[in-house]
């Protein structure tokens, strides 16, 4: 079962997102929060009771604490296991998106996107498997590295790269992209297993959380260069 918590400070939204989360046989809403700062309390709350959420579906624009001082502090270390945090937000672009992003999320999803993308979202975000948004392609990212030159909260000097064997400075390339790990493995003419495999060193290797974060890391150390 993935467990989620839903946060958003609109009732009929977060009831809505609830109601179609827990409708699905993989997936238990663990809890709801109407703000940031509720957020929190909800998170550590359920990780105290060993009911910690694998996934909190996270608005941006909320009163007393808005969604990416709340992604910080739950994503603060404190917990062994966190949880992935997805973010909601209504533009595609949005410059919260970058930020969130610098927070720790792993993800993100228009706020207008079919039940379907919520559903897979969750699920692929649960997993690790990619950073998600409706349209999230290697675009994204780059814009993310051009418009954000300062300190983004992952570094890696690229001399740490070397710790990575051809095969997986490869990999990462290919993350770098916005690659599954199946057109990975169709791409590298590999067992998509063997694919999780070395996706899973380099983020060992790096001290790096998930996808994101890998992404991230590609562009910063000049492994891969955003288009002009």
């Amino acid at each position: 079962m993935i467990r989620v918590l839903v946060v958003d400070d609109q009732a009929m939204v977060r009831e809505g997102f609830s109601a179609l989360l827990a409708a699905q046989a993989d997936i238990e809403v663990v809890g709801t929060a109407e703000n940031g700062r509720d957020a929190v309390r909800v998170a550590r709350a359920l990780h105290t009771d060993g009911l910690g959420p694998d996934v909190v579906l996270m608005d941006i624009r909320m009163p007393e604490m808005d969604g990416l001082a709340a992604t910080r502090l739950i994503l603060d270390g404190s917990h062994q296991n966190q949880p992935k945090v997805l973010i909601l937000t209504t533009f595609e672009l949005d410059d919260y998106v970058y930020e969130a992003l610098r927070a720790g999320a792993s993800g993100f999803l228009l706020k207008h996107a079919p039940a379907s993308e919520l559903l897979a979202g969750v699920r692929v975000v649960a997993q690790g498997e990619a950073l998600l948004a409706p349209s999230v392609t290697r675009r994204l990212i780059e814009d993310f590295v051009k418009a954000q030159p300062v300190e983004r909260g992952v570094r890696v000097r690229p001399e740490a790269l070397s710790a990575l064997t051809e095969r997986e400075t490869e990999v990462l390339g290919l993350v770098a992209q916005g690659l599954s790990n199946a057109e990975i493995a169709a791409t590298l003419v590999l067992a998509e297993q063997t694919v999780k495999t070395h996706v899973s060193r380099v983020l060992t290797k790096l001290g790096l959380r998930d996808r994101a974060q890998a992404v991230i890391v590609a562009y910063e150390s000049g492994l891969v260069s955003p288009r002009p």
